[in-house]
């Protein structure tokens, strides 16, 4: 049996949508954050050493990664090759791009605008607030929006082809891909028509409402 060790507000979200999606049994174990840090409790660190979620066990097998987890459920467990396009194809090339995409690429400036932004509010001594608050405007202005704007402009770009990454067909590369277009679309401030009409999809799939139903609605933390 696959037991997915949940971390709440987390990746983990999108492992058990696409769990739903294969149809595949599975046991959910939650782990809670730290309500002042955010952070993951030290308990997962018994399932995995980072102590990061999303984690799977599956018998003897324990895998990490959103990417790697997605990649081994779906090449174990897609018998009838729903979930992966044909080798070979233009298809299977976007989605082995878009796999990696998502955390390669995708992630960096959405966590950096997280941090940055929140930076300014942490605690610290009076006379150091300034200087701290005008170096991340600084950063932001001139690195992480500009950054976000290249990558979602190129993102807009390839939804502007077709409605999924890997083609017309639906495909594991968009479950990878749903955690940041939805940060995005909640947290980044930029016009992505494209991308909220992408997060509709998926939202209005039938084993995304289920994974919701069980385990909660998908909601994004303040820190990683």
């Amino acid at each position: 049996m696959i037991v997915v060790h949940h971390l709440e507000k987390s990746r983990s979200q999108r492992v058990l949508w696409l769990l739903e999606e294969l149809g595949q049994p599975y046991e959910v174990k939650v782990y809670r954050r730290d309500p002042k840090t955010i952070l993951a409790p030290k308990s997962l660190r018994a399932v995995h050493p980072l102590g990061k979620s999303p984690v799977i066990t599956d018998g003897e097998v324990t895998v990490a990664e959103s990417g790697a987890i997605i990649e081994y459920l779906v090449e174990r467990y897609d018998s009838a090759g729903r979930f992966k396009p044909k080798a070979g194809s233009q298809a299977a090339l976007d989605y082995r791009y878009w796999l990696h995409y998502a955390e390669g690429s995708l992630m960096t400036p959405l966590i950096l605008a997280l941090v940055f932004s929140r930076l300014p509010s942490q605690p610290m001594p009076f006379f150091v607030r300034p200087v701290v608050k005008g170096l991340c405007a600084k950063v932001m202005a001139n690195y992480v929006r500009p950054q976000l704007q290249t990558h979602f402009r190129f993102v807009e770009q390839q939804l502007a082809k077709s409605d999924w990454f890997a083609g017309d067909a639906f495909s594991a590369a968009d479950v990878q891909m749903s955690y940041p277009l939805m940060a995005a679309v909640e947290r980044s401030g930029l016009e992505l028509p494209r991308v909220r009409d992408f997060v509709a999809r998926v939202k209005a799939r039938p084993a995304w409402q289920r994974a919701e139903a069980a385990h909660g609605p998908f909601e994004l933390p303040g820190a990683d």
